[in-house]
């Protein structure tokens, strides 16, 4: 039985995640292409994981650094001069209990859902990701234009595939911290729409079909790169504005080690003219 459209007015169904996707689970996200589980960690892990994202972003900050392994940093100034991270790419390469975080066994669960040969590379790609937004003067990181993550396959010459993006919520995120904006659905598309229905990084605007997808700090959530999503700007600001999510480098083929001789892909010279 085909699954109903979302109301754009009600937030959508959430769920938790044991050791295996349950069917109706596997079902709504190849539906829709994205869904939340709650609670995946504790309020004690959740601490424990911000706690070192502080203390390497502070390491970070102090070196001076500007990118890793080939991947630029976004650097963000709060109102008080202090200078701060806004997407560190390799966290988990920086801070032990991050690392052992990616070694969760629910994580099988994830990698069997993304596909035959699946790996969580923590020195592929970007690494784990950690995003840092805050709605101030000074952060160059407040909300992400429409996009698909098709267009970075491009960019390294693949073809473009399935994708699951994988967010894990260090702060709580409710609407009014902006957050992630999805038009569910779309990543069944033709590759012509997908690249060009809207102007990728450079197009702000809510769509009326847009599904904004909250969640609390421990969540966990899933959406299909493929789809046409956007990072919407928060209505508040400052220290109530902060929102910072971790994104799994879920990886196959080959390996794609990175290292500090790497070079800058193409692809982010492109966000630059963006502006982040």
């Amino acid at each position: 039985m085909a699954l109903p459209a979302l109301s754009v007015s009600e937030a959508p169904p959430s769920f938790e995640l044991g050791e295996r996707f349950t069917q109706e689970q596997r079902e709504f996200l190849d539906h829709y292409g994205f869904i939340r589980f709650r609670r995946f960690a504790s309020p004690e892990t959740v601490a424990e994981l911000r706690a070192e994202i502080e203390e390497i972003d502070r390491r970070i900050v102090g070196e001076g650094r500007t990118s890793i392994n080939g991947v630029p940093l976004i650097v963000g100034t709060r109102k008080d001069g202090s200078r701060y991270v806004q997407r560190m790419v390799f966290a988990s390469t920086f801070g032990p209990k991050l690392h052992a975080f990616l070694q969760d066994p629910r994580f099988k669960a994830i990698l069997e859902i993304a596909g035959d040969d699946y790996r969580i590379g923590e020195r592929e790609r970007d690494g784990l990701v950690v995003n840092h937004y805050r709605h101030e003067e000074g952060s160059v990181y407040q909300k992400l234009g429409w996009h698909t993550d098709s267009l970075r396959d491009v960019f390294y010459f693949e073809k473009p595939r399935r994708y699951l993006n994988v967010g894990f919520y260090i702060d709580d995120s409710p609407k009014t911290k902006g957050g992630v904006r999805v038009l569910p659905g779309t990543h069944e598309q033709s590759l012509w729409s997908m690249l060009t229905r809207k102007i990728h990084f450079m197009n702000y605007e809510p769509d009326p079909d847009e599904i904004a997808i909250e969640a609390d700090a421990g969540d966990l959530t899933i959406h299909d790169g493929r789809l046409w999503h956007r990072v919407a700007q928060a209505t508040v600001t400052g220290d109530a504005s902060q929102r910072r999510v971790m994104y799994l480098p879920l990886m196959n083929g080959p390996l794609k080690l990175k290292d500090e001789n790497s070079s800058t892909p193409f692809y982010f010279h492109l966000r630059k003219l963006a502006g982040y």
